[in-house]
């Protein structure tokens, strides 16, 4: 089974092909400056050499479209048809308190997404975009949305509910959401294997460190902590986020500097945290490079930026009322043994206790005390494509639950004239439709509930089934 990864951004296309039978990435690659002349592909086939292309690539549908046909070209291809991928899974950043898991796409799931582009402006609308243009380019070929924010669905109501107006919450749902769940979800399950015990036993915490970075408290497998809230600027110290800062400071500069909301939301966003901090660079290599030559004001920063990583460390343990593992993930976490030896300096009376070789060496394993200290690649496309791969299986499943012969033909019976004219016109404006979204728009247009199995043996009846791909393609073209 093969599973297309896409992450689309506002202007960049990031994607892997995963062969899911042995896990094993086919290729993988970024479609980046998406709106302009100088667009930027980079691809990289397994086995073969890195390809790098400029060109104007004006929109989402362009850059897509280029991924498919790269994905096949008669060289540096490494599939020979769209019909080898069997699913798109796509990273969705916000799925608000409607999605506590990945999803197959509907239309049902599109509209949820649609009202959470209130709580990312910036993210669902180009992750829909993504979604939308597989739907032109991949027909009939079922897509999985796997939310940034669906593992810290478990959070408790004290950990997620600010202390402001209830009415805000119960008109808004402003509440704390976390984010990159994908990816802590990810690196706790992997630490839970390397120890060799259930992740129900287990009290992990895990610190994903990039340019965005958060932290969350994993209890038996379920998050009840995370330091990102409503949006990702809270908790942590970032590449260009302030993280925590005494909100009385946004009216305050606004006054202080005449500047408007959106110039501070702007300022505290884009301007801030260790590019802030340092006003030359927020790439933690430069940082870490100037601070050991000498620079007060890049140690500084790096002071900050793991005074604060620890802060949340601590509090997390009281939280989780002990700890068994400690995980450092993402681009700083795995790669800045700086960070860690800092990030964990003097927390032996916690039974955190780092071996500075095996840290330097950016080993898997570099703790010596009670608690476990692990640094474990995480692998979000790869989390991705599972959750898409799991929910192709439990799809064909539902398919392929048996009904007796008497009780199809009962429920056939029960279908209308007016049902299958409904039918026919929800296919006629999509024929690629599945039969799990066509069934849940004909129940919404009917009030009935149709089994998936009888809507396919309906289908059958009224040769639907039979038609072929070139006619859909027809049809589909027809109905625009």
């Amino acid at each position: 089974m093969k599973i297309l990864v896409l992450n689309c951004g506002s202007s960049s296309v990031k994607f892997q092909l995963i062969e899911m039978d042995n896990e094993e990435v086919l290729a993988k690659g970024v479609v980046e400056k998406i709106g302009s002349s100088e667009a930027i592909l980079n691809y990289q086939p397994e086995g073969k050499n890195k390809i790098v292309q400029t060109r104007e690539i004006i929109n989402h549908d362009v850059a897509i479209s280029l991924v498919l046909r790269t994905l096949m070209h008669p060289n540096n291809g490494v599939i020979k048809d769209k019909s080898e991928i069997a699913g798109i899974g796509h990273r969705l950043v916000h799925g608000g308190e409607e999605f506590s898991e990945s999803a197959l796409i509907t239309e049902k799931v599109q509209e949820g997404v649609r009202r959470c582009i209130q709580f990312a402006p910036l993210h669902n609308p180009h992750n829909l975009k993504g979604i939308e243009v597989c739907e032109q380019l991949l027909p009939g070929i079922p897509q999985v949305g796997v939310f940034d924010t669906a593992f810290h669905h478990s959070l408790p109501p004290e950990a997620y509910m600010y202390a402001l107006p209830m009415s805000l919450y119960r008109k808004h749902r402003i509440r704390r959401y976390g984010f990159h769940g994908t990816s802590h979800a990810y690196v706790a399950q992997k630490a839970a294997e390397y120890v060799g015990k259930p992740i129900e036993e287990l009290k992990i915490i895990t610190c994903h460190l990039g340019n965005g970075a958060s932290i969350a408290a994993v209890d038996g497998g379920k998050s009840v902590e995370t330091s990102m809230g409503f949006t990702p600027l809270e908790g942590l110290v970032m590449g260009t986020r302030c993280g925590d800062i005494d909100p009385a400071l946004v009216p305050y500069i606004t006054n202080l500097e005449k500047l408007s909301l959106s110039q501070v939301d702007s300022l505290l966003n884009k301007s801030s945290g260790m590019l802030g901090l340092t006003e030359t660079t927020n790439d933690l290599r430069e940082i870490e490079l100037e601070a050991e030559n000498g620079s007060e004001q890049h140690k500084l920063a790096l002071d900050i930026f793991c005074h604060r990583i620890k802060k949340y460390i601590g509090a997390y343990i009281a939280i989780l009322g002990g700890l068994d593992i400690l995980v450092f993930t993402a681009g700083i976490g795995e790669h800045s043994s700086v960070v860690r030896k800092l990030a964990t300096s003097s927390m032996q009376s916690l039974g955190i206790r780092v071996n500075e070789k095996k840290n330097k060496a950016d080993e898997f394993d570099i703790g010596t005390g009670k608690v476990k200290v692990l640094v474990v690649p995480t692998n979000e496309e790869l989390a991705i494509a599972r959750d898409t791969a799991k929910n192709l299986i439990k799809m064909q499943q539902e398919m392929e639950k048996s009904l007796s012969e008497e009780a199809i033909s009962e429920e056939l019976s029960q279908i209308t004239g007016d049902d299958k004219a409904e039918m026919m016109a929800i296919w006629l404006k999509n024929p690629h439709i599945s039969i799990f979204e066509l069934s849940e728009i004909l129940a919404k247009r009917t009030g009935k509930n149709f089994s998936v199995q009888v809507l396919r043996k309906e289908f059958e009846i009224l040769g639907l089934s039979q038609v072929s791909e070139r006619k859909k393609a027809e049809l589909a073209q027809t109905m625009k």
